[in-house]
């Protein structure tokens, strides 16, 4: 009997996952991923090497985005895509500037407050995300729709590997950006740990002093040494007993404002509509004191103007004001009063008080970017460090402003009719600079403080310029 030849099936008969993808179909899913993978991140991917926020949500939505319309019309992917990137700005800023997304909303309607124009970051950052939503929608007249199961399951593959990869690249900064407290997270505030939120007597003034963009040096010996190190001087030390700490922020300056002010974790729209009765400026009115709240912006940003008598402040004075009070002007993104100016408002203020006052003071100037010029002399911060204006410029310039602030607070509580009064310094949260390399110098998770507590008697000459040295160069201080 003849046997019968045995013979595989023939190249162009393969079945399964060996048959061979049609070069169309694979024309359609390159151009997919071009666009819903590469354009997509592309900006955002461009921060992997200086430190930025991990995004897998973002990079997980827009994959599946893209898979969802591929064969939709063309408007209905483009106005896709303008969505995918929309949430991806929306998350990137919310977790470089410490903000659940939720409060991120919340302060969009005051971005006609704000003036990036004056940050080339931003406006880079801007003009390259126009021109990659330029390129995306311009490639969107090609088609994406394929249809072959393989290449769907292999841009699944894709996605999640981007998104692993995208978390594996932030891994060493990743402590900086999840920072929002949840029910069970102990609380903790500089207010509590400096025992400056008791109400007792003696009934002394209080003045507390949020200062913008304050963060925790962490392995800096420069800018450990400058911090608050003004205030070591024999001007301060002979009135007022000092000391120091740190506390766990969570997420915004608002939050840090609730912190310090209301003894909890929280954010403003908590009080938005509502009385609290159990924030320390409500707390200070039942004791007759009498509460005012300061900030060198505008009242209407985060509606501070309307949510500050909430929590028991019984008068505000915002940029505007402290502007027909000779306060000047200093530029940035955030433009406002110069916050130089404010310390001699606020002691003028407390010195006519007629009872006991409880003063609280928001800066601003120090929040990123801080440019040059702009009327906030920090163009020769080699002054204050030359080590910081070589290697960290802009945490120079920053140093520069606090260091701008100290000299005038310093100015004014050591004036030999200045009352007794106790004074908190704090950080609302840390710097968030868009690269690791200036990121990296401050704790991710902690913000310091200063108390002043009134002793006695003033010196009888203030000095109000020391300086601190280090080795044979000086060096100015700052905090």
């Amino acid at each position: 009997m003849a046997s019968l030849p045995v013979t595989g099936p023939a190249e162009d008969e393969k079945t399964g996952l060996l048959r061979p993808i049609a070069r169309d179909e694979w024309r359609k899913f390159a151009n997919c991923v071009l666009i819903w993978l590469v354009l997509a991140n592309v900006v955002f991917a461009s921060m992997w090497f200086f430190g930025a926020p991990p995004r897998r949500p973002e990079i997980i939505a827009a994959g599946a985005l893209g898979l969802i319309v591929r064969n939709a019309p063309v408007w209905v992917r483009i106005v896709a895509f303008i969505g995918a990137m929309v949430y991806s700005v929306l998350g990137f800023v919310a977790g470089l500037f410490n903000l659940a997304i939720t409060s991120l909303l919340h302060s969009l309607r005051f971005v006609l407050e704000i003036n990036p124009s004056q940050s080339l970051e931003y406006i880079v950052g801007g003009c390259f995300l126009v021109g990659v939503c330029g390129i995306a929608i311009w490639r969107m007249r090609k088609p994406q729709g394929f249809s072959e199961i393989r290449l769907v399951l292999l841009a699944i593959v894709i996605t999640l590997a981007l998104a692993k990869f995208d978390g594996l690249m932030g891994h060493g900064m990743r402590g900086h950006y999840m920072r929002a407290a949840d029910f069970e997270t102990p609380f903790v505030s500089a207010s509590h740990l400096s025992g400056f939120d008791a109400t007792v007597a003696p009934k002394r003034h209080r003045m507390l002093i949020m200062v913008e963009s304050l963060g925790a040096p962490v392995g800096n010996k420069d800018m450990e040494r400058l911090l608050f190190a003004r205030f070591h001087s024999p001007a301060v030390t002979n009135r007022y007993e000092l000391s120091t700490g740190e506390t766990t922020y969570y997420n915004s300056t608002t939050a840090g404002e609730i912190r310090e002010l209301c003894g909890r974790w929280g954010d403003y729209y908590d009080v938005m509509e509502g009385v609290d009765r159990g924030c320390l400026p409500a707390k200070l009115a039942e004791a007759d004191y009498e509460t005012r709240a300061y900030h060198s912006f505008t009242g209407a940003f985060f509606d501070r103007a309307k949510w500050y008598p909430n929590i028991g402040f019984q008068k505000s004075s915002f940029a505007e004001e402290l502007f027909e009070r000779g306060a000047r002007e200093c530029g940035g993104v955030f433009p406002g009063v110069c916050d130089r100016d404010v310390p001699a408002l606020l002691a003028k203020d407390i010195k006519a008080a007629q009872k006991p006052q409880f003063i609280y003071w928001l800066t601003v100037n120090s929040h990123l970017p801080v440019p040059p010029g702009m009327n906030l002399d920090v163009d020769r911060c080699e002054r204050i460090s030359s080590s910081l204006a070589e290697n960290y410029p802009m945490i120079c310039r920053q140093f520069a402003l606090w260091d701008q602030m100290d000299s005038a607070i310093i100015e004014e509580i050591t004036a030999g009719d200045f009352p007794e009064t106790d004074i908190l310094i704090v950080g609302d949260h840390m710097p968030p600079y868009f690269d690791r390399h200036h990121r990296s110098q401050f704790a991710p998770d902690r913000v310091p403080w200063l108390l002043l507590k009134w002793k006695g008697e003033s010196p009888k000459t203030p000095d109000t310029t020391e300086i601190v040295k280090t080795g044979d160069r000086d060096d100015g201080a700052a905090g």
